[in-house]
């Protein structure tokens, strides 16, 4: 049985790829934050700016889940003043973006007129296992897996409407 598209179903599906992961181990929270700021990007930035975050000159700004989370002056750039650089997050990100570029050049697409139209990260189910603690208890650890999809689209070029002219009338 094959998972369900977390996405509206395209205009011109011909124009669209996708990519997904499903129960990828990697932090809910942090993967989200990072899906949103690449959110509407055109493919060849978001890669820059997510290989950018890796080698810590630009950060993923948290803006929903922020408590705790430290101040850095990277994140003026976005608006906020809270971000972080979540290594592992935006490995997978960027892994998935690739594979969509490459699922694009397949389909005949222009790599240069790709945008990130659809981005979904949803919690997958937890992992469970147990960690020892003092005086024979035991304690759930688990962890917080996510699953992520990424749909690019080609942007189609904008057309200018030509000038009207003025039809004269010949009496």
């Amino acid at each position: 049985m094959t998972k369900p598209s977390h996405f509206a179903a395209p205009q011109n599906p011909e124009k669209v790829a996708k990519s997904r992961g499903d129960d990828l181990r990697v932090h809910f929270k942090n993967t989200r934050e990072t899906a949103m700021a690449i959110k509407g990007m055109f493919t060849l930035r978001a890669k820059q700016y997510l290989i950018n975050v890796l080698r810590h000159r630009d950060c993923i700004p948290f803006r929903r889940f922020n408590y705790g989370i430290g101040r850095t002056p990277q994140a003026k750039n976005h608006g906020t003043s809270q971000g972080r650089w979540p290594k592992k997050s935006v490995e997978h990100v960027l892994s998935l973006l690739e594979n969509a570029i490459a699922n694009a050049t397949v389909k005949g697409l222009d790599v240069d007129q790709l945008k990130v139209s659809a981005i979904s990260v949803q919690r997958a189910q937890k992992q469970r296992r147990r960690t020892y603690r003092a005086h024979g208890r035991i304690n759930p650890f688990m962890c917080s897996p996510s699953s992520i999809q990424i749909q690019l689209s080609e942007v189609e070029k904008k057309v200018s409407k030509p000038k009207e002219q003025k039809i004269v009338k010949k009496d």
